[in-house]
């Protein structure tokens, strides 16, 4: 039976890896993956998985125009991944729950929970509602050895606690971090201003 997954994790946690190794364990096994990276994340160029130790693969780029459901019918795969599902929409979120449901195709959807304000992304909202099955990718925090659940911007290697909601960015950018080492390093920017 098809499921909806939604696997999450912090920036650093390990999810582009998990993405890729799961798109080629299909692929060794014969089977056929449909590989799927919303359009924002450019850091890699659009339309690529990478991760942070070099591997990476080309995908198919999600925008506002794509039918999944359509390349799904046509295309009959085992299994749709997509990378960085915190991107998606409410309608695109949808379209994943039709190919489960209809089409019995599982769909493996990987991405951050929430932002560096600890608010939830659309994408992540609506996965977190809708999926069949959430599993946490762990990491730990970049200060202490407690369980990073939190992403922390930094700008100039300091933290920030405003701005706009996405800004695409690596290690020189987010922090996984512990929420006691983010209220920690929060009250200090308070301090300062």
């Amino acid at each position: 039976m098809a499921k909806l997954y939604f696997r999450y994790g912090t920036m650093n946690s390990g999810k582009s890896i998990e993405v890729l190794r799961t798109a080629h364990n299909y692929e060794e096994q014969g089977k056929k993956v449909l590989l799927f990276t919303p359009s924002v994340d450019d850091r890699y160029g659009v339309g690529t998985v990478a991760s942070r130790i070099g591997m990476q693969k080309k995908a198919i780029i999600i925008d506002d125009q794509i039918d999944m459901i359509k390349l799904a019918e046509t295309e009959k795969p085992n299994c749709i991944i997509i990378d960085e599902a915190q991107f998606l929409n409410k309608g695109q979120v949808a379209q994943l729950t039709e190919i489960v449901d209809t089409l019995g195709i599982p769909v493996i959807a990987y991405g951050l929970r929430a932002d560096f304000m600890g608010q939830l992304f659309e994408g992540s909202y609506h996965l977190l509602s809708l999926a069949d099955k959430i599993e946490e990718i762990k990491t730990v925090c970049w200060y202490c050895d407690k369980k990073a659940i939190m992403n922390m911007r930094c700008k100039d290697g300091r933290p920030v606690f405003e701005g706009e909601q996405i800004q695409i960015g690596g290690n020189e950018s987010y922090l996984p971090v512990c929420r006691k080492c983010y209220s920690l390093k929060r009250k200090e920017s308070q301090a300062r201003s």
